[in-house]
């Protein structure tokens, strides 16, 4: 019995990853949030949108919403320097 459990345990971990991967990566796409200089503000972008998903007077206000993105979808935060060089990377995964 516990050999069956064991198989049993494994198949549906294998399964819980791979289903956890397909919905969390549509079409190779990721849900890294970037903090970015915008304008005379700071922006949240997600990885590979040309489009901002929000904008903010204040980096610390962008962090913040960047973090609450980050954490629903399992993914990185990365934030950048004014000069557009990247500061810092938070992983929520």
């Amino acid at each position: 019995m516990t050999k069956e459990k064991s198989w049993f345990q494994l198949i549906k971990e294998l399964i819980e990853a791979i289903l956890k991967g397909s919905r969390h990566q549509k079409h190779g796409r990721t849900w890294h949030q970037h903090v970015v200089p915008y304008k005379e503000d700071w922006a949240v972008r997600r990885e590979g949108n040309k489009r901002i998903t929000s904008k903010h007077r204040k980096q610390s206000t962008a962090i913040r919403k960047a973090k609450s993105i980050a954490k629903k979808y399992k993914a990185d935060v990365i934030i950048h320097r004014a000069d557009g060089t990247i500061r810092d990377r938070i992983n929520f995964d």
